[in-house]
């Protein structure tokens, strides 16, 4: 098992030793014994997470724009230099594949994460073409730096003040640290005001000395992957084989999901009018036929309801802010028939509300209808009483501003 560049520094500040794996690396659970913590210090203060896991790939050349406007959902045509953008890409039936972030540094130099391995496709994508491809996944680590003091902390980095100043959210730029060339990013998986470094591998230790050395007034710390998902839930940001399974891997039609089932219609633009990429038929095929099966949207559960069921079978209610690990039907507000399901589900502890992402008939998906979400208490199936409503659940100004 492979471990991360930050490794041998944040696995000292972890006194759990918990770890699950990501691509065949060591990636933390928790660093303390309550997840909670690390949650709160995001929500509070400021939290690093190490994502280097992440897949890497540069994408370099004069046909380097051409092959990413054919193979993202995303129009990289209006993505800026010094931009980052949010980006899916699909199989020919418009199914969702993967997800990722795209810089672009320069007209002809990008750069493309991925939660997956995907090199081999874009490297199908681009046989006649004047690009170049290159997984840089192991030359490079990168670390997230969230929460409402991350950009105090960042600025007081030597060599990153310049950089962080004048920062809009999903801009990029180039900075020193340490003597380094890195890249910060204005972007994150937690909703909430943040950055990310992309640094070099042979001196992650030495930009996240630098990093944890301005945090400590701060009272930075790490947060494990228990954490971020309760994190990524209030900012109603889905996760590959929660919310979708890629497309290509996918046994039946049950486990696809398009763009727009998926919540990304916006991402759509121009397809109508004949824009083309991997899977724009289909999908607009969608588009013209009204043929969505589902629509994505946010589910609030009545908290008077949850507290009455459980307390008449005898029970404290569950205020638990570890999300379930199935998917929880969900029925018309009636409770006489299917007509959706839960991805995830947790109690947000800054929302105090059980919050959900789920996927209902778009007919359903106005904000404000009520359905009713199945549940066990006490060995028994019950449903609890919901209302869709928009995401993020938590969209603090400061994201932005």
């Amino acid at each position: 098992m492979r471990t991360t560049p930050f490794h041998p520094r944040l696995s000292e500040l972890n006194d759990q030793g918990l770890y699950t794996h990501w691509q065949g690396t060591l990636s933390a659970l928790r660093y303390s014994h309550a997840p909670k913590h690390e949650y709160f210090a995001v929500r509070n203060g400021v939290g690093v997470f190490d994502s280097s896991p992440l897949c890497k790939y540069a994408v370099r050349g004069p046909d380097a724009e051409r092959l990413l406007t054919g193979a993202l959902v995303r129009d990289v045509r209006t993505v800026r230099d010094g931009q980052a953008a949010y980006t899916l890409w699909c199989d020919d039936r418009g199914g969702v594949m993967q997800d990722g972030v795209l810089l672009r540094r320069t007209g002809e130099d990008f750069l493309l994460t991925a939660a997956r391995p995907a090199l081999g496709w874009f490297e199908e994508l681009a046989t006649g073409l004047e690009v170049e491809l290159e997984d840089v996944t192991d030359a490079f680590a990168m670390l997230a730096v969230q929460g409402p003091r991350s950009r105090t902390v960042l600025a007081e980095v030597a060599g990153l003040a310049g950089a962080v100043e004048g920062l809009a959210w999903s801009e990029h730029r180039s900075a020193t640290v340490a003597g380094t060339p890195v890249t910060l990013s204005r972007t994150g998986y937690t909703g909430d005001l943040g950055y990310e470094l992309v640094v070099p591998e042979a001196a992650a230790l030495d930009v996240l000395d630098a990093v944890l050395e301005a945090g400590r007034p701060h009272s930075i710390r790490p947060f494990g992957e228990e954490a971020l998902m309760t994190l990524r839930i209030e900012a109603g940001l889905p996760l590959v084989d929660v919310e979708w399974h890629d497309s290509r891997l996918a046994f039946t039609d049950a486990d696809r999901v398009t763009p727009s089932e998926l919540g990304f219609g916006w991402m759509l633009g121009g397809v109508r009018e004949g824009r083309r990429f991997v899977g724009a038929e289909a999908i607009r095929r969608e588009l013209s036929g009204r043929t969505s099966r589902w629509a994505t949207t946010g589910i609030v559960v009545d908290w008077a309801d949850w507290d009455r069921l459980h307390r008449d079978a005898g029970l404290l209610p569950p205020k638990s802010e570890h999300p379930l690990p199935y998917e929880s039907m969900l029925r018309s507000g009636d409770g006489e028939s299917e007509v959706g399901y839960c991805t995830s589900f947790v109690y947000s502890p800054v929302l105090q509300r059980h919050i959900g992402i789920a996927r209902v008939r778009p007919d359903l998906a106005a904000r404000g209808t009520e359905l009713r979400l199945e549940l066990t208490i006490a060995h028994r199936t019950t449903t609890v009483r919901v209302a869709t409503t928009r995401m993020p659940f938590f969209d603090p100004e400061r994201k932005k501003s």
